[in-house]
């Protein structure tokens, strides 16, 4: 698959309820959500399984999360969930992808320019694309480096965190961009208390004494998709699951580290503030459920559980 962040164009992008061409898949550059970042979006992934058939990974959830996102952002999509389901698999069909990346957006389009305009159009495209592991494969198997930000996860009355919101994630580009800088792959993000929020793009999780812990969803955190998985899996496998709150040093003295995300899918963590995780290896709670994650979305044989998080294509 293409390298992280570097996009390879495919043959056609669906824009307001057509397929176009790639190159044709423009906007204004007065377009509202350009200049003031009022869009929603959603990452997705298509799985090629070890059988060759693909499937859309919990499919529903994004698109019901993406709802949720313009409800937020006070965006009305002009398309159902189920519309917006179906575009989905269309793109990815008419690019006859069988493994990809899949980001639908909600956006203002042109036509005003005040921050109050009411009358510009809500536009929606779906793209798709081949994207690899968005920390590395390397990542995937051996972990990574991870640095604590300078710039604090918005707080929840200032940024709205249950929302996939485009211009909310300037603090995250500033984070990863300060952390790889300084040579590390991935930065974590404190709330305004100092607790720990969330990475750029991804969920926090830690292991302590074989118990999974991970940042409740009443601290200013995504509901991840990929998150919430986990923990079911988590629990499906018998390990004790805290969702509660914990500070920056609880992750210098955890046993095992690893983030979740549709992008970072299971990575896991082997170093953070210069820190070793552990004994610097991707522990052995860390490689079950990163094992079973991968039996779901993988495998040459369909999980007896969980038939409901596959979309076939």
């Amino acid at each position: 698959m293409g390298h992280p962040g570097i996009l390879q164009p495919v043959e056609k992008i669906w824009l307001d309820g057509t397929l176009v061409d790639w190159s044709a898949a423009t906007v204004h550059v007065l377009t509202h959500s350009l200049h003031y970042g009022v869009a929603a979006f959603e990452g997705i992934r298509l799985y090629r399984r070890e059988d060759g058939r693909s499937a859309v990974f919990r499919l529903a959830e994004h698109i019901d999360r993406l709802f949720d996102s313009c409800a937020i952002a006070t965006l009305a999509p002009p398309y159902s969930r189920e519309d917006i389901s179906r575009a989905c698999l269309e793109t990815l069909r008419a690019n006859k992808m069988t493994e990809a990346y899949v980001r639908p957006i909600v956006f203002l389009g042109d036509g005003g320019l005040g921050l109050g305009s009411l009358d510009v159009p809500t536009r929606v495209a779906i793209a798709v694309y081949q994207w690899g592991a968005y920390l590395g494969d390397e990542g995937l198997k051996k972990g990574i480096r991870a640095k604590v930000s300078s710039y604090t996860r918005g707080a929840l009355n200032s940024a709205m965190s249950k929302g996939k919101l485009s211009g909310q994630y300037v603090n995250s580009v500033l984070a990863k961009r300060e952390v790889m800088r300084a040579g590390y792959e991935e930065a974590i993000l404190l709330d305004a208390q100092g607790h720990v929020a969330e990475a750029s793009g991804e969920n926090v999780f830690m292991v302590k004494r074989g118990r999974l812990i991970t940042p409740p969803l009443s601290s200013p955190i995504l509901a991840g998709v990929t998150r919430d998985s986990m923990l079911t899996l988590a629990r499906e496998l018998g390990i004790t699951v805290e969702e509660r709150t914990f500070a920056r040093d609880e992750l210098y003295i955890a046993d095992e580290v690893f983030f979740t995300g549709t992008a970072a899918e299971v990575t896991p963590v082997r170093e953070v503030d210069d820190r070793r995780v552990g004994n610097g290896e991707v522990g052995p709670l860390t490689r079950r459920v990163q094992d079973a994650f991968f039996a779901v979305v993988k495998a040459a044989r369909p999980p007896e559980k969980h038939q409901e998080w596959l979309t076939w294509l």
